[in-house]
């Protein structure tokens, strides 16, 4: 089954909340769903980034917050 989203209709975050429901979704339901191998790359990308300082870790509510603001502002233009 393919569902059909009014994509253009939602607001950005809509379409988070949305992501963030399939995602659960899978994650429950397919445990043994593989990872792409590209992710491990990308993983210790960032994790070497964190050990240097280059970057920091923030929790996900935080995150959220952040991609709300920002998309505030950019619909702002």
């Amino acid at each position: 089954m393919l569902a059909t989203l009014p994509l253009k209709e939602m607001s950005l975050e809509e379409k988070f909340i949305t992501i963030e429901t399939v995602w659960d979704d899978i994650v429950h339901n397919s445990p043994d769903f593989p990872s792409p191998s590209w992710h491990e790359e990308v993983l210790r990308g960032r994790d070497e980034k964190i050990k240097s300082g280059e970057d920091q870790l923030i929790d996900w509510e935080t995150a959220k917050n952040s991609l709300k603001y920002l998309s505030n502002e950019n619909s702002n233009i």
